[in-house]
């Protein structure tokens, strides 16, 4: 099997563990965390069957309003819900959900600083 697992830097790895969970509904792979006393150091994440990680690396944190060369993007079913679910938790918007180029989609800044879009294909679940 081959996949790619984005790995992400932030600078405080819990917190943004506490904003996944709340704001795009991750869930924690508990046997996959490292821990270096009571700082968390590696966390792995998924959003249905799509996983991720996280380091804590305050030296490669991006900066919100100047999204690095990588965005991600989660393609879910009712991307309204997923993208005000995600705002509420405390990400900033920074394009509104639209229609364009053939899908519904937005952006939004993690509170770490990654840029997400969040989105499905136009003619897919959901209006």
């Amino acid at each position: 099997m081959t996949k790619i697992s984005p790995w992400l830097s932030v600078a405080d790895a819990a917190a943004a563990v506490r904003f996944y969970e709340a704001g795009l509904g991750a869930v924690e792979a508990d046997e996959d965390r490292f821990e270096d006393g009571d700082t968390l150091v590696v966390a792995h994440l998924s959003i249905g069957a799509a996983d991720f990680w996280l380091q804590a690396d305050p030296s490669a944190v991006p900066d919100a309003d100047r999204p690095g060369s990588v965005r991600m993007i989660l393609s879910v079913d009712d991307p309204d819900a997923v993208f005000a679910r995600a705002v509420a938790a405390g990400a900033t918007e920074v394009a509104p959900v639209s229609d364009g180029h053939g899908w519904r989609i937005g952006r939004i800044a993690a509170p770490d600083g990654h840029h997400w879009e969040i989105g499905r294909p136009l003619g897919s679940q959901g209006s």
